[in-house]
């Protein structure tokens, strides 16, 4: 079982004291304001995340995300690992959430429809997913999933962007492409043939995808989850 959580920008209180010490310490090295912003944005996500799937009440200091040395982030629980799989990301004001059983391969993605080139579709997807896009009516809708889709399996196999994107290529299910229910999806490594089945759908201006280990089910709101 998946459970996910969208968050806003807005939602993010105010001060520091949500944060654990090692958090605070480290986001005095952010001098950026909107990465300073992002970051804490994705934190709080998560951090509520857990306290839902959890279904405890519990103070946000207490939750750390931290990176682990491929540097995928991990959550920990008064010091120790959270018996949970994470994954999450930010983008233009929102960000996603997701949380499995441990022991899930887990990676997902938030991607903001927007216009891409002909040179980025060139340089980053392969053959088949050019075809895809050429062929598409809604070529920005398109190829935003695409790219989603290849990071959420990036960041599955706890590599991100360090691996080519054209390693990975993905494939869609038949069905509509509208986005306005979750549809299915598969990510394959072109160079052992590992596949990773996933979902995707879209929200407003945004787009969620993710992918996992075992086959996924379809991604629930996290305050429907039954654990």
């Amino acid at each position: 079982m998946i459970g996910y959580l969208l968050v806003e920008g807005i939602d993010v209180p105010d001060g520091d004291t949500w944060l654990a010490p090692s958090e605070a310490a480290f986001q005095q090295t952010l001098h950026i304001p909107h990465r300073r912003a992002d970051w804490r944005l994705g934190r709080w996500a998560a951090k509520k995340a857990l306290a839902t799937w959890l279904a405890q009440p519990i103070a946000p200091d207490r939750i750390a995300i931290h990176p682990a040395p491929d540097g995928a982030p991990e959550m920990l629980l008064d010091g120790q690992p959270a018996p949970v799989a994470l994954s999450y990301s930010h983008r233009a004001g929102r960000a996603l959430c997701m949380l499995a059983p441990l022991g899930t391969t887990l990676g997902c993605d938030l991607e903001l429809i927007e216009p891409r080139s002909d040179a980025f579709v060139a340089d980053y997807f392969t053959a088949a997913e050019r075809d895809l896009v050429a062929a598409s009516p809604e070529t920005n809708l398109l190829a935003n999933l695409l790219w989603s889709a290849k990071e959420s399996a990036l960041k599955a196999l706890r590599t991100g962007l360090r691996m080519d994107t054209r390693s990975v290529e993905v494939e869609l299910e038949n069905g509509s492409r509208d986005g306005s229910d979750w549809q299915a999806l598969r990510v394959r490594l072109v160079e052992t043939g590992e596949v990773f089945q996933g979902w995707w759908r879209r929200e407003r201006a945004h787009l969620l995808t993710m992918c996992a280990s075992p086959a996924p089910g379809e991604p629930t709101p996290l305050d429907d989850v039954d654990r």
